[in-house]
């Protein structure tokens, strides 16, 4: 798959985000883990009205301190880049206005997790996001019954997330700012 990007790709495990800023602006979803690239299907449209529900709603509680935005790359190192489906980024960042964020920049990460991506959703990118230091990471899960929102908090000393919350109803959640977010509103009609 990589190959047919362009003739001078580098081989697996040696991509940097060189290489990635060298590849054309062609709406694809690339990311890298440790070197590797990881090219995403298009997220479907309920993954979509989703994060575009939760961005108008995260935007009408935002104090001016932060900002909201969705699908921009988080750039943790030469060799992990990831792009979160909704964050909340720092005022000043926003006003750089950047194609990529820094981690440092980043309060709130959120991965609304696809059937492709269910183990880098849950898993993976929340463990990376942690280790960068990024304080708040939310998932958001589709299930039978409606959506979940999980939401977490960093543990600084141990770089891990530790849950603060499982929302089914309403996001009644101080963090990273006061919220009270009707899970309702961020469901499509017909999931």
């Amino acid at each position: 798959m990589t190959a047919a990007l362009h003739d001078d790709c580098p081989p697996p495990g040696e991509w940097t985000t060189d290489d990635l800023d060298a590849l054309p602006d062609d709406g694809r979803r690339r990311e890298l883990l440790d070197g590797v690239l990881l090219v995403s299907p298009s997220p479907s449209a309920a993954h979509q009205t989703i994060a575009g529900r939760l961005m108008v709603a995260l935007e009408a509680e935002c104090p001016d301190d932060y900002q909201v935005t969705q699908g921009v790359e988080v750039r943790i190192n030469r060799t992990r880049s990831f792009i979160p489906d909704v964050l909340v980024i720092t005022t000043p960042a926003a006003q750089r206005r950047p194609s990529r964020f820094e981690p440092h920049e980043v309060t709130l990460a959120v991965e609304i997790v696809s059937p492709s991506t269910r183990s880098i959703d849950r898993v993976l990118k929340p463990t990376l996001y942690a280790q960068a230091g990024i304080p708040y990471f939310w998932r958001i899960e589709t299930e039978r019954e409606g959506l979940v929102v999980h939401t977490y908090r960093i543990d600084p000393v141990d770089e891990i997330y530790t849950e603060t919350g499982r929302w089914t109803k309403h996001v009644d959640t101080g963090e990273p700012f006061p919220l009270n977010l009707s899970v309702a509103r961020l469901t499509p009609r017909h999931l």
